[in-house]
Order: structure tokens, then sequence, then C-alpha cells
């Protein structure tokens, strides 16, 4: 096991520099700079080159990517050029509001898809089935902003239970904080729960006819013991591998739903620094995001092998 941990750290390496190649030169390719940005309506020739000079943006751009990695790589990840507040710092402060999106959003969406799984494959065919299926592409063909909006519309609007947006951390009022967050929630993990929803379903159909599931009916063990002991636990390990994937796609996803809502997470924090051109802060989110999603994906894998005898550890 250590050795196959070690093996997929060791593919993470060249996944996390390609991550930092794309998330420095991909925000160049942005019309405009962060100097124009800056300068706005004072924008002069002479007032642009002393800026980039401060700023280190008149280097050769592989200088510049080579100079960001090496602060990177000793823990430092640069400064927001608007605000002056280190990049990691901003995303300290702005991370704990998209994990705990992404955490309703996931539990949500395992909460309603697991069991609607089960369901419609133990009613394969019938009413039943279809109508899951049917929930289930609805849910993977809505975007996440038209539902936001449509939750808001309604909950906010028409029946005024929610609020339709901002944050109150939970230290303040964890009941508001909640009210706060259940609509983003939702919206966001229509689209997750739709995908859990039919690979749980194909999970399950793929051992109800396996030789042990037969057996245990024929003895007349309880449909409760042989759906959830022996189907369900056997099922789990593409279950588990999707919800991991889908965590990491949640915390890169969430830029949308949480510009809806108001919420000040780290995709909030990335789309104010595309709008702004803030290359530093940028770099930073996309790198951090990247991260995280490289990590989960490690998780999963361990995970994968320790459950599954049948995975090579080679």
């Amino acid at each position: 096991m250590i050795a196959y941990t070690a093996k997929r750290l060791g593919m993470a390496v060249p996944v996390l520099f390609g991550i930092s190649v794309i998330a420095f030169f991909i925000v160049r390719l942005v019309p405009g700079d962060t100097v124009t940005a800056l300068l706005g309506a004072e924008y002069s020739a002479e007032r642009a080159a002393v800026l980039r000079e401060r700023l280190g943006l008149d280097r050769a751009l592989p200088v510049q990517y080579g100079v960001w990695m090496g602060r990177v790589v000793r823990g430092d990840w640069g400064e927001s050029a608007y605000t002056g507040q280190p990049v990691a710092e901003a995303i300290r402060e702005r991370l704990p509001v998209t994990l705990q999106l992404v955490a309703i959003s996931l539990t949500l969406a395992l909460v309603v898809a697991v069991p609607l799984g089960v369901w419609a494959a133990l009613h394969r065919g019938g009413k039943v089935d279809f109508g899951v299926t049917l929930l289930g592409l609805l849910g993977v063909s809505v975007p996440g902003f038209w539902l936001g909006t449509l939750l808001i519309l309604l909950f906010s609007l028409h029946l005024g239970l929610l609020p339709s947006g901002g944050y109150i951390h939970w230290s303040i009022d964890p009941w508001q904080n909640i009210r706060h967050m259940v609509l983003p929630g939702v919206a966001l993990s229509g689209a997750v729960g739709a995908v859990l929803l039919r690979i749980t379903r194909s999970a399950v159909l793929d051992v109800l006819h396996e030789d042990y599931i037969l057996f245990a009916r024929a003895k007349g063990v309880p449909g409760r013991v042989w759906i959830f002991r022996h189907a369900l636990r056997n099922a789990i390990i593409p279950i588990i591998t999707i919800t991991g994937i889908q965590a990491g796609y949640l915390l890169g996803g969430s830029v949308v739903i949480e510009q809806i809502f108001a919420l000040p997470g780290l995709g909030l924090l990335s789309l104010q620094a595309i709008q702004n051109r803030d290359y530093a802060l940028l770099q930073g989110t996309v790198l951090f995001v990247g991260a995280c999603f490289v990590t989960i994906n490690l998780v999963v894998d361990l995970l994968h092998a320790w459950l599954d005898p049948r995975v090579s550890l080679g």
C-alpha cells in the first residue's frame, strides 16, 4: 500500500505542474492586463511602464513563471495587485464558505440520489424506474444558474421562506447560516445528484443478478438485509469513486452559484480576480483548486484500492 501511495503521489506531481502552467499562461490570454485594469482612466504609457516594472510584468513570460513558481514552492503565493493582501490569506478567508457549500451540496445529492438509485434498480423497467430515470435526465440537463434563479423566485420572492442571497458566518448565527446556504446547496447539487443517481442505479443493477444475491434471496433473507448488506455494499465502490470526482468538480464549479447568491467563496474570489485582471490572485486560486482536485482523486484511488482487493497495488 505504501508503494501504491508513493506511485500515485509521483503521478500527481506532473499533473500539478501542468495545472500551474495553465493557471499562469491562460489568464494572460484575456484582453488587457493587471496594469491596464489598475490604472483605468488614468492610464498612460509612462505610468504603465513604471507599474509593469514594479510588478515584474516587464519580464519575459517564462521568467515570470519561473519567479512565481519559485515563490510558490517556498510557500509564498504572492499578493493581490489590488488589495495587497497575500493570496494565501485571501484563499484561507474564502475557503470555509466554498467548503460548506460543497459539503451541503454533496450531502443533499447523496441523501437523495443513492436511495432513489437503489429504488429504481429494484423496480427496473417499471413506472418507478422510468420516473427516477427521467428525474436524473432532468437533473443533468438543467443548468445550475437556471435552477438557482428559479429557487430564488419561488422560495425567496414568492413564498418568502428563505433569503435570496448573502452570507452569515455560522459562529454569528448558525440558524441564519443554514438558511442562507440551503438554496445555493440545492442549486449546486442538482447535476451532481443526477449523476450519482444514475451511477447508483447502474451499480446496483450490476450486482442484483450475482450468485450471492440470488442465494440470499432464495434463503429468505429479508429485503432490507440483502439490499443494504449485500447489494449496496458491493455496489458502493463506483459510487464512492464518482462521489470523489464530483466533489472536485464542485470546488471548481461553484463560481456561478456563488455569484448568483452573493456568497464570498473561492468561486466569487476567482471571478473578481478575472474582472480585475489580478494575475497573482487568479493564478493562486486556480492552482489551489487544482491541487484540491488532485488530492481528492488521490484519496479516492487509495480508498478504492483499500475497499476492492482486485485493484493491483503494483
